[in-house]
């Protein structure tokens, strides 16, 4: 099951909207076949490992890191790719949590007689996919926030200068949270600052990658009709709370017209929701302090991930969050200890709030 895990893990930048599904199957103790799921409409991993075993397929055990699939999609179900292909047993490290399968591929094969299991590295294989797991029992995406700060605790300048704090690795990294979300988002602040094209940009220029949709917050459609963003390939979407208007005919932008909230801004949970609808997995905010600020009031991010570099910004640089002054330590925000890594000169520490999981 371990070896089925490694091998999902190379469909993490390309399976999106589907999860990421690994398949080992073993006979009299010798691995006959494997195979992942590569992309989106493609065969699942089952199917491309039943393909790698052939013949030696029939008696063999199958160990995959989801519950096969029992239903017609895109492709036809696993389940009973498996069934054909005459295996013994099936070991599953989770059930599906899609309510389309919700364990009936294990039901179907243990009701022709295979013997099945589920439950081993379960917990590794939700943490593979915590947006789809997430999403298909609650319709929520995962939602991470990208952030960078100095030792000091400062995001920018006074004057909004920013570029750059951490140092390549640090920024390289970033690339690789870019390529495995569904979706990157930012504010109408942050795009009026620095136009950024949020782009993909790997070591490795061959790795294979389904770009990740971009998104801009903008309530009172502020946004410019030129951007830099709609310019690249992918779907550029802008969230606003407006009608739409001539903005939508020079920006090459889709307008979708979302609830605002008390404030007049975009109701941030309807925004989540809405990622959602769209399937998209896992979410990337890349934001400033304002929006950042409100997701961090809204308990909306499951995921901080801050790159701490070993520099100082003094007291006049901006912090990373806006948020009401807080008066009292009874007051203050806490999340989970971080996971902490070196990353080049810098630190990148890893928060989740606390509960934060995908069942």
């Amino acid at each position: 099951m371990g070896r089925a895990l490694e091998l999902a893990q190379k469909g993490i930048y390309t399976t999106d909207p589907n999860p990421r599904v690994g398949c080992v199957i073993v006979k009299h103790g010798r691995v006959v076949g494997e195979g992942w799921h590569q992309q989106a409409g493609g065969p699942h991993a089952e199917v491309n490992a039943l393909r790698a075993a052939g013949a030696e397929a029939r008696g063999a055990t199958v160990y995959v890191s989801l519950e096969p699939c029992s239903h017609h999609g895109k492709t036809p179900p696993c389940s009973q790719a498996l069934i054909e292909a005459g295996v013994s047993r099936v070991v599953a490290a989770m059930e599906d949590p899609n309510p389309r399968v919700a364990g009936t591929g294990l039901r179907q094969l243990r009701a022709i007689g295979i013997e099945t299991g589920c439950g081993l590295l379960r917990g590794a294989a939700e943490a593979l996919n915590p947006g789809f797991c997430r999403r298909m029992r609650t319709g929520r995406p995962w939602v991470r926030s990208k952030l960078a700060m100095s030792l000091d605790g400062r995001t920018a300048m006074a004057s909004g200068e920013s570029r750059w704090i951490t140092g390549a690795e640090a920024r390289r990294d970033v690339h690789r949270w870019r390529a495995r979300s569904s979706v990157i988002v930012t504010g109408v602040g942050t795009v009026l600052a620095d136009d950024p094209e949020l782009t993909v940009r790997l070591d490795d220029p061959d790795t294979p990658v389904t770009l990740p949709a971009r998104v801009i917050l903008d309530s009172r459609l502020r946004c410019p009709a030129r951007l830099r963003l709609a310019r690249r390939p992918g779907r550029a979407i802008l969230l606003t709370t407006r009608l739409q208007s001539r903005v939508e005919h020079d920006s090459g932008l889709e307008i979708v017209t979302l609830p605002a909230g008390p404030d007049g801004r975009l109701d941030l949970a309807a925004v989540i929701g809405w990622l959602g609808s769209q399937e998209f997995n896992e979410v990337l905010f890349e934001a400033g302090p304002t929006l950042n600020g409100a997701l961090l009031r809204a308990d909306l991010v499951d995921e901080w991930i801050v790159y701490m570099a070993p520099v100082i910004l003094g007291d006049g640089a901006r912090g990373l969050f806006h948020l009401p002054e807080l008066t009292l330590m009874a007051d203050r925000l806490e999340l989970s200890p971080p996971v902490t890594r070196a990353v080049g000169r810098d630190l990148r520490l890893i928060f989740q709030r606390p509960q934060a999981s995908p069942l």
